[in-house]
C-alpha cells in the first residue's frame, strides 16, 4: 500500500491563488474607482439576492397570477418613477462631487422636481390604463390609485437617494439603504401572507419603501450633505446643468423603455403566467447589468474630480468588470435550471433559456454601459442619447419580432443580439472613445 503525498504544485497553486487574491484586494483598496464601484455592486448583489428570496417566498405563498400581476404593477411603477425622476439620479452622480456649498440646494430641487413629475406620470398612467394594459385596470379604484401614485413618487426619490449618496462618495450607505428596503420588504411579505391579503406583494413593497425613505433622507440631509459642504470649497453653481439634464434624460428614457416595457409586452402578448416566468429570469440576470451601472457611476464620480485619469479609469473598469461579469454570467448559465427549480417546475421549464441568454447579454452590455458613462463624463451628450436610443429600438423591435414564434426565449435572444450589435463597433473603436478629450 503506497502513501500518497500531496505534490508541491498544489501548494504552489494555493500560494498563487492567495497571491492573486491579495493583489486584487490591494488594487481595489488603492483605486477609489474600483473600491466605490465594488461597494455599489455589492449593494446590487445583496439587493438581488434578497430580492430573489422575496420572490421565492412570493411564489410559494401567492398564486402564479398574483405574482405576474404584482410584478407588472411594480414594473409600471418603476417605469413611471424612472420617467418622473427625470434622470436626476445621474445628474446628482455627475454634479454633486463638485457642487460645493450648493449641494443641499441641488439635492432638494432634484427631489421636488422628481416628486412632481413622477406623481403626474402615475396619474396619466391611471387615466390610460384601460387602453394600455387592461389587466391592471384594478389600479383605478380610489385606494389602489392613491397608493400607486404615492409609491411611484416615493420610488423616484428612492432612486435619487442612490445618486446623491454615490456623488457624496457614500457607497456604504447605498448598500445599507438597499439592504434595509429588501429586508423590510421580505418581513412585511410574510406578515401580509399570514394575514391572507391577496395584495401582500404590493403592500410589502410600498411599506418597505416608506421605511427606507424615512431613514435615508434623514441621514442624507442631516449628516452627509452638511459634511460634504464643510469639506468642499465654495464652488460656483454647476455650469450647463439644465442642458446636460435635458439631453441625458432623453437618452435615459430610451434605456428605461427597453428595461421596463418588455415585461408589459410579455404580459399583454403571453399573459400573467408567462410574465411571472420572465420576471424572475430578468430579476436574476439583471444583477449582472447592475454591476455595469454601478462601476460606471463610480467612474463618473472619480472622473469629475480628476478628468485627466478618465481614459485610465475606463480601461481599469473594462478589464476588472469584464472578468467579474464573465464569471457571473458563466455561473448563471451553469446553475440556471437548478436555481429556477427552487421557484417551481414551471419557472425552470419556461425561464432557463431566457435567463441564460440575458446573462450572456450582460457581457456586451458592459461595453455599451461604459461607453455611455464615458460620454457623460466628457459631456458628449449626442453619443449618450444615440447609444441608448439604438438599444431601445433594437430590443423592442427584436422582441416584437421574436416573441410570437419563440416565446420567452425570443425575448432573451432579442437582448443578446441587440447588445452585441452595439458592442462590436464600440470595441473596434475603443481607443477613440476612451480618449481624454471632452466635447464642448
Amino acid at each position: 500500500m503506497s502513501t500518497r503525498i500531496a505534490p508541491a504544485p498544489s501548494l504552489a497553486t494555493h500560494s498563487y491563488a492567495e497571491l492573486l487574491r491579495a493583489r486584487l484586494r490591494s488594487a481595489v483598496a488603492s483605486e477609489p474607482v474600483l473600491h466605490n464601484g465594488h461597494l455599489l455592486t455589492l449593494s446590487s448583489l445583496l439587493t438581488a439576492s434578497l430580492g430573489a428570496f422575496f420572490w421565492l417566498l412570493a411564489t410559494s405563498w401567492y398564486s402564479v397570477r398574483d405574482v405576474g400581476l404584482g410584478y407588472a404593477v411594480l414594473a409600471a411603477a418603476t417605469l413611471l418613477a424612472g420617467i418622473g425622476q427625470l434622470n436626476l439620479n445621474d445628474v446628482l452622480v455627475r454634479f454633486v462631487p463638485s457642487a460645493g456649498l450648493h449641494t443641499r440646494r441641488l439635492v432638494l430641487r432634484c427631489y421636488a422636481a422628481a416628486i412632481a413629475a413622477s406623481a403626474l406620470a402615475a396619474l396619466l398612467f391611471l387615466l390610460l390604463v384601460p387602453r394600455l394594459t387592461p389587466n391592471l385596470a384594478f389600479l383605478r379604484s380610489p385606494l389602489y390609485a392613491a397608493g400607486f401614485v404615492a409609491a411611484t413618487a416615493g420610488y423616484a426619490v428612492f432612486v435619487l437617494q442612490d445618486g446623491g449618496l454615490t456623488g457624496l462618495r457614500r457607497p456604504g450607505w447605498v448598500l445599507g439603504e438597499n439592504a434595509l428596503f429588501a429586508v423590510v420588504k421580505t418581513l412585511m411579505l410574510a406578515l401580509f401572507a399570514y394575514a391572507a391579503l391577496g395584495s401582500g406583494i404590493l403592500l410589502s413593497w410600498a411599506g418597505a419603501l416608506a421605511v427606507s425613505l424615512a431613514v435615508t433622507t434623514t441621514y442624507l440631509l442631516r449628516r452627509a450633505v452638511p459634511a460634504h459642504q464643510r469639506r468642499a470649497p465654495a464652488a460656483a453653481p454647476p455650469p450647463g446643468l439644465l442642458g446636460y439634464a435635458a439631453a441625458d434624460y432623453a437618452g435615459f428614457l430610451f434605456r428605461l423603455a427597453a428595461y421596463n416595457l418588455v415585461p408589459l409586452l410579455v404580459l399583454d402578448r403571453l399573459g400573467p403566467d408567462q410574465n411571472a416566468y420572465f420576471s424572475l429570469a430578468w430579476v436574476i440576470a439583471y444583477t449582472l447589468f447592475l454591476a455595469t451601472h454601478n462601476m460606471g457611476s463610480s467612474l463618473i464620480v472619480e472622473s469629475a474630480g480628476n478628468p485627466a485619469r478618465l481614459a485610465e479609469h475606463t480601461r481599469t473598469v473594462l478589464r476588472h468588470s469584464g472578468t467579474l461579469i464573465a464569471i457571473g454570467a458563466a455561473l448563471v448559465v451553469a446553475v440556471a435550471p437548478w436555481l429556477l427549480r427552487l421557484f417551481g417546475p414551471g419557472y425552470a421549464a419556461a425561464g432557463t433559456a431566457p435567463v441564460r441568454l440575458l446573462a450572456l447579454a450582460a457581457l456586451p452590455n458592459l461595453v455599451l454601459g461604459v461607453a455611455v458613462d464615458v460620454a457623460r463624463a466628457q459631456r458628449r451628450l449626442r453619443r449618450v442619447v444615440g447609444l441608448q436610443a439604438a438599444l431601445c429600438a433594437l430590443v423592442l423591435g427584436l422582441t416584437l419580432l421574436l416573441l410570437p414564434s419563440m416565446g420567452l426565449t425570443g425575448v432573451g435572444l432579442a437582448w443578446l443580439i441587440a447588445e452585441c450589435v452595439i458592442a462590436v463597433p464600440l470595441l473596434i473603436t475603443l481607443p477613440r472613445w476612451t480618449s481624454d478629450g471632452a466635447s464642448s
